[in-house]
C-alpha cells in the first residue's frame, strides 16, 4: 500500500521528473521541479495560489514516482519524452502527433533532393519545415526545372552500371550514373537549388527568362514554352511567400489564441526571410491554465517533436522557464537560440500578425471545436456522470465472433477522450473454447488482455500502453452474463476497474447499457446515446472483419494446399488471375499453363486437382 505522507517524507531535494498516478496507477501528470520534495509536496497542500485544474487533479493521486536529474536541462528533456510517451490527461498536449517534412540535399556523389520528416546528424543539408502541400510543390519545381538524379544509386560502386533509366530519355536526368555529366557540372545545378531553396527567386527567374528569349530567338519554341512554365511556377511560389522580414535569418513566429476551454498556437515559419508556411495547433487540456503556462508547455512539446530549431523564436508574449528552454534549445541544435519577445519594431510586427491569424483560426473554427468536444469529451463526461463516475478518459470495449463457434476471435477497441485511439486496438484469436461458447470466449480475452497488464506492471514495462495501464471504465457487447464474466475475471485477477454491458433492442439497434445490474437509457437524439452506438458498432466491426479475415485465409488454404507443389506464390498468382477458387476450377488447362510462376506440370496439377 503506498503510503502518500511517508514517500514525501523520502523525496530528495535535487531536480528530476514526477509522475502522478489515479487509483488504477494510470500516469495523470508528469512535472519537473529543480527542487522535487518542495514541488510535489505542494499538490497536497491545500493552497489558494494553486488553480482548479491542479486542485481537481490533486484529489485523484493515489502515488507518485519520481526520477533523479543531473540538472533542469536534463529534467526538461525526460518531462517532454514522458509526456510524449504517455499523454498524461492533465499536461497540455498537441491534439495531433504530426512531424513536418523538410527538403533534404544528400551528401553523396552527385546528389539527391528529397523531402523527409527527419532532420539527421548526416553531413546533408536540409530546408524547412514546410507544410505538405509547400513542400510537394517546391520539389515539383525543382524537378520540372533542374535535371536532378532521382534514383538511388549508390556512387561511385554503381557508376557505368546498367542503361540510362527513363528520365534521362525524357530530358529530367543527365544521367550521372552513365557518366554522362561530371560531378562539377553537376554541381553548379545544386548551387542553382540551394539559391532557389533559400529564397533567391529573382535571380532564377531573370536567368531563365533570359534563356527563354534566347530560346524564341533561336526558334527554340519548345524550350521557350517549358523555360515559360518554370517562370511562372517560380514566380507563383514567390507571391505565396510574402512576408519577407529583415536580412535572411531563420526564425519560428508564434503567438496563442484562448478561448474557455479551448487554445490554438499560429506558427510562422521563416527561412532565409521568406515566409516558407505557417500551421495552427490546436491543444488539449488547457483549462483554467494562463496563456502564459499553455505557451511554456507549448514550446517545450513542440520543439521536442520538430527536427529543426531555428536561430531565433519570436513570441508574443513571454513563457516561464525561458533560461533553461533556452540552454536545452542550444543543446539541440548546437549553437545559441534566442527566445525574444519584442515590443515595438518589424519582429513586433510579425508577433503581432501572428496573433491576429491566431483569433481569426479560432473564430473560425472555434464553433466546430465545440461541437467536437460534445461529441467527444462531453459525451465520455456524460456516461462517466450516468454511472457515477468521476469521468472517463480511457474505455476498452470488447466483442466475440464465430459462425457457430467456427473461426472464434475477440475484439478488442479503445476510446480515449472520446475519441477512437486505432493503434491500440488488439485481436485475439480464441484458444481454449471449442463450439460457439461467447462466455467462455469473452473469459479467455479478458483473461489474456488483463494477465499481460499485471505481467507488465511487475516487470515495469510501459512500452506497450495498450497492456501496461488500465481504462477507466469496460464495455461488453451484452447484458447481465457477459458483465458477470467480465466482473469475474477482473476478480479473480485482483483488478478494480468498472465493467458495463451494451444492450440491443430486438431490432439488435443499441438500447442502452447494463450497469450495476439496472439498465440505464440515454436520450437517442443526444451525443451519450450516439457514442455509446458508436462503441458497440465499432468493437463488432472489428471482431467481424477479423473473423472473416480468418474463415477467407482457411477457406483458400484448405483446398490450394492440398495441390503438391502450389505454394504461397502461385497461389496469389492463381488468385491474382482468376479472382476466385470459382475461377480456377474452371479454367482450362492452356489458361493455367500460362498463369505467371506457373509450369506445365504445376499448371496439369490443378486442373487435374479439379477435373477429379
Amino acid at each position: 500500500m503506498f503510503n502518500i505522507k511517508e514517500e514525501l517524507k523520502r523525496l530528495p531535494q535535487k531536480p528530476g521528473v514526477y509522475l502522478m498516478k489515479d487509483t488504477n496507477d494510470n500516469i495523470i501528470y508528469v512535472g519537473k521541479s529543480i527542487n522535487l520534495r518542495n514541488r510535489v509536496r505542494q499538490y497536497f497542500q491545500e493552497s489558494s495560489q494553486q488553480n482548479l485544474k491542479t486542485r481537481m487533479m490533486a484529489i485523484q493521486i493515489k502515488s507518485f514516482e519520481y526520477i533523479v536529474t543531473n540538472n533542469e536541462v536534463e529534467a526538461l528533456i525526460l518531462e517532454n519524452n514522458l509526456i510524449k510517451s504517455n499523454r498524461p490527461r492533465y499536461n497540455v498536449a498537441l491534439k495531433d502527433d504530426k512531424t513536418y517534412p523538410y527538403i533534404k540535399i544528400t551528401k553523396e556523389m552527385f546528389p539527391r533532393i528529397v523531402k523527409v520528416r527527419q532532420v539527421r546528424k548526416d553531413g546533408a543539408r536540409y530546408f524547412g519545415p514546410y507544410s505538405d502541400f509547400v513542400a510537394n510543390e517546391t520539389l515539383a519545381i525543382i524537378h520540372s526545372i533542374w535535371p536532378l538524379r532521382t534514383s538511388k544509386k549508390v556512387f561511385p560502386r554503381d557508376l557505368n552500371r546498367g542503361r540510362p533509366c527513363l528520365n534521362y530519355h525524357i530530358g529530367k536526368c543527365q544521367a550521372p550514373c552513365m557518366g554522362l555529366v561530371s560531378e562539377p557540372e553537376y554541381e553548379d545545378i545544386i548551387v542553382q537549388v540551394v539559391g532557389f531553396l533559400e529564397g533567391k527567386y529573382e535571380d532564377l527567374i531573370k536567368k531563365s527568362t533570359l534563356k527563354m528569349k534566347e530560346a524564341a530567338t533561336d526558334l527554340n519554341f519548345e524550350l521557350a514554352a517549358r523555360l515559360r512554365d518554370q517562370v511562372e511556377a517560380v514566380k507563383n511560389l514567390s507571391q505565396k511567400q510574402t512576408l519577407d522580414t529583415p536580412g535572411y535569418q531563420d526564425q519560428d513566429v508564434m503567438a496563442l489564441a484562448k478561448e474557455e476551454t479551448d487554445a490554438l498556437v499560429q506558427i510562422f515559419f521563416i527561412r532565409g526571410g521568406k515566409m516558407t508556411g505557417r500551421e495552427s495547433i490546436f491543444l488539449d487540456g488547457v483549462e483554467y491554465l494562463t496563456t502564459k503556462e499553455i505557451l511554456t508547455a507549448f514550446v517545450k512539446q513542440f520543439y521536442s517533436e520538430i527536427s529543426f530549431v531555428p536561430k531565433e523564436i519570436i513570441l508574443e508574449e513571454e513563457i516561464a522557464e525561458e533560461e533553461t528552454i533556452s540552454q536545452w534549445l542550444k543543446s539541440v541544435k548546437g549553437q545559441g537560440v534566442k527566445i525574444v519577445v519584442p515590443q515595438r519594431g518589424d519582429k513586433h510586427k510579425l508577433a503581432q500578425l501572428a496573433a491576429k491569424n491566431a483569433r481569426l483560426t479560432m473564430e473560425q473554427f472555434g464553433q466546430e471545436l465545440k461541437r467536437q468536444k460534445e461529441r467527444t469529451v462531453g459525451a465520455a463526461q456524460t456516461i462517466a456522470d450516468s454511472l457515477g463516475l468521476q469521468s472517463i478518459n480511457r474505455l476498452e470495449a470488447y466483442d466475440i465472433s464465430n459462425t457457430q463457434g467456427y473461426e472464434s476471435v475477440g475484439s478488442m477497441v479503445v476510446f480515449e477522450n472520446g475519441r477512437p485511439k486505432n493503434s491500440d486496438y488488439r485481436k485475439f484469436k480464441i484458444k481454449t473454447v471449442t463450439g460457439p461458447n461467447d462466455y467462455q470466449s469473452l473469459q479467455e480475452v479478458l483473461e489474456r488482455r488483463f494477465k499481460r497488464y499485471l505481467e507488465k506492471r511487475e516487470k515495469g514495462e510501459k512500452k506497450d500502453e495498450t497492456f501496461s495501464s488500465l481504462p477507466d471504465i469496460i464495455f461488453v457487447d451484452g447484458g447481465k452474463g457477459q458483465v458477470n464474466v467480465a466482473k469475474e475475471v477482473l476478480e479473480t485477477l485482483g483488478i478494480s476497474v468498472p465493467v458495463a454491458g451494451i444492450v440491443k433492442d430486438e431490432l439488435h439497434f443499441t438500447r442502452g447499457i447494463i450497469y450495476n445490474n439496472e439498465e440505464i437509457n440515454f436520450p437517442k437524439t443526444g451525443e451519450a446515446f450516439r457514442l455509446i452506438s458508436k462503441i458497440q458498432d465499432e468493437v463488432h466491426r472489428f471482431a467481424i472483419e477479423y473473423h472473416r479475415k480468418l474463415r477467407k485465409q482457411t477457406a483458400l488454404h484448405s483446398r490450394l494446399d492440398e495441390i503438391d507443389g502450389i505454394g504461397p506464390v502461385r497461389r496469389a498468382a492463381l488468385f491474382k488471375k482468376f479472382g476466385s477458387m470459382e475461377g480456377i476450377r474452371k479454367a482450362s488447362l492452356e489458361d493455367l499453363e500460362s498463369t505467371q510462376g506457373l509450369n506445365k506440370t504445376s499448371a496439369k496439377k490443378v486442373h487435374d486437382f479439379f477435373k477429379d
